[in-house]
């Protein structure tokens, strides 16, 4: 058998441009499964990471999902919003140790802005319980104070001191702008890899300063409020779009859930971050298993392609087969030779799959991080994708048995008769 091999090295160095293409296609698709599998697992890990150490997310009665999407994730807008007193309530509770109140509804060149207060720079947590922390600055203190996400800062190259204004929704243009209230950048966040990187901060008084001559949605006609008198008004939030809650002791946060759900003067839910995410994980698992299965009939279509040039090629090799027929080989020895010529191409194309989702993840890694806020890893394969490799190989393997099957049976004749 091993005086055979370097005979097929050599018929194989022949065919290079052929098996370089086969084995091109294979490379393609490896990276094709392997980089479904692997976008699917880091946006899952981006998505748990976004927030941490939030017992309950408390907002007005609606789809958990969708609560947990616009008060987390920062999609789609929130249909309802809850009264400040019933924040206040909350806060209040024996049971509760921190709550941050948040608000929704403006943005600034599509980033959206998040109204909130301090104890969002004291207790909010992101990833395996980190804190937040400023690459630059101070959390906001006036009332037209403003800290970005660090994606914000870099995108729209702002620095400390800038003015920026907001606009009122969440589209990116064609919305009426709080021109005349502009706001000064006086921090910005470090990254996280979350949605906060992407959001502008500022303050419910600041939300409520910038609505105080607006109604329904737009400017009120002939009243325009100076920003230096916006104190004479009373800017105490009049309602919030969610409080994320943190508990004093984790078993108290289904009784704390039930207070929210009997909350007599609101309609009010409360949501537990995991449970959502949990939930909203399953309404996407068909969406993954779609993905994963175009993925599968393209690399079983890589596999055809492999098997239709190895026997194509059989048409050209008889000769050379018989030839080797005649210096001794078996029928067994051919078969094992076409076998590992196929499993061997298979297994050059899965490295160079790997190889290539390494590559793309990190040349094209800190873009999709940035247009996208979903972080690539650039890792080896763990256990899913090694398990996927091997599927990858086996059938690989498998599908080069049936080259082989039909060198077997070709006769030493066959190969050696000159054809007309």
């Amino acid at each position: 058998m091993s005086h055979l091999l370097p005979l097929a090295l050599r018929s194989a160095w022949n065919r290079r441009y052929t098996l370089v293409l086969t084995l091109i296609a294979i490379a393609l698709s490896v990276t094709l499964l392997l980089g479904i599998e692997r976008l699917r697992q880091d946006a899952r890990d981006s998505f748990a990471q976004a927030v941490s150490g939030t017992d309950l997310i408390v907002g007005a009665r609606a789809s958990p999902i969708q609560l947990l999407l616009y008060t987390v994730f920062r999609i789609g807008e929130a249909t309802n919003n809850m009264g400040w007193d019933s924040a206040q309530a909350l806060a209040a509770h024996p049971a509760v140790a921190w709550t941050i109140p948040i608000s929704l509804g403006d943005s600034h060149h599509g980033f959206p802005v998040l109204g909130t207060t301090g104890a969002y720079f004291v207790h909010f947590r992101y990833g395996d319980k980190q804190f937040l922390s400023l690459a630059q600055g101070k959390p906001f203190a006036g009332v037209f104070d403003a800290v970005l996400g660090a994606e914000v800062a870099r995108r729209l190259g702002y620095k400390l001191a800038d003015r920026i204004t907001l606009a009122h929704g969440m589209e990116a243009h064609g919305l009426a702008e709080h021109g005349d209230k502009p706001f000064t950048v006086v921090g910005i966040l470090a990254p996280t890899g979350t949605p906060v990187d992407r959001t502008v901060h500022v303050s419910l008084e600041a939300l409520e300063a910038i609505h105080l001559d607006w109604q329904g949605g737009a400017p009120m006609p002939g009243l325009a409020i100076p920003p230096e008198l916006v104190r004479k008004f009373d800017l105490a939030p009049r309602a919030v779009t969610a409080v994320l809650v943190g508990l004093k002791t984790r078993a108290g946060v289904f009784v704390m859930q039930r207070y929210v759900a009997n909350f007599r003067d609101e309609a009010i839910m409360g949501v537990l971050p995991g449970v959502a995410l949990s939930q909203l994980w399953d309404m996407m698992a068909v969406a993954e298993k779609a993905l994963l299965a175009v993925s599968a009939l393209v690399l079983a279509v890589s596999f055809a392609g492999l098997v239709a040039v190895v026997l194509a090629g059989l048409g050209e090799r008889r000769r050379e087969l018989a030839i080797l027929r005649s210096v001794g080989a078996r029928p067994r020895d051919l078969f094992a030779l076409l076998a590992f010529e196929g499993a061997a191409v298979t297994l050059a194309g899965a490295v160079t799959g790997v190889v290539m989702l390494a590559v793309l993840s990190a040349a094209f890694g800190p873009w999709v991080q940035a247009h996208y806020g979903l972080a690539l890893s650039v890792a080896l394969p763990g256990g899913e994708e090694l398990a996927l490799l091997g599927w990858v190989v086996l059938v690989g393997t498998l599908a080069s048995l049936l080259p082989g099957w039909r060198a077997y049976h070709l006769s030493l004749a066959d190969g050696l008769t000159p054809r007309v």
